[in-house]
């Protein structure tokens, strides 16, 4: 499955079907990210049930510490 993802396009293992398995393929499920999926805002309680799919633009958003 293709998806783009924050501008650039990215080919997703078979296994990724929903938002919280892209997360955890990016090793970003235990921070707080804001995803953004085909230019709506979705809820983090809904990320296990949330699909993707082939085509979907994917924006993620997620904060650095630092100083």
């Amino acid at each position: 499955m293709n998806i783009q993802l924050n501008g650039r396009r990215q080919e997703l293992s078979a296994d990724i079907k929903t938002i919280a398995q892209l997360l955890a393929s990016l090793s970003l499920e235990k921070r707080i990210v804001i995803v953004e999926l085909n230019k709506e805002i979705i809820n983090k309680a809904s990320y296990a049930e949330q699909p993707i799919r082939n085509g979907d633009k994917v924006e993620l958003i997620h904060f650095v510490g630092g100083g």
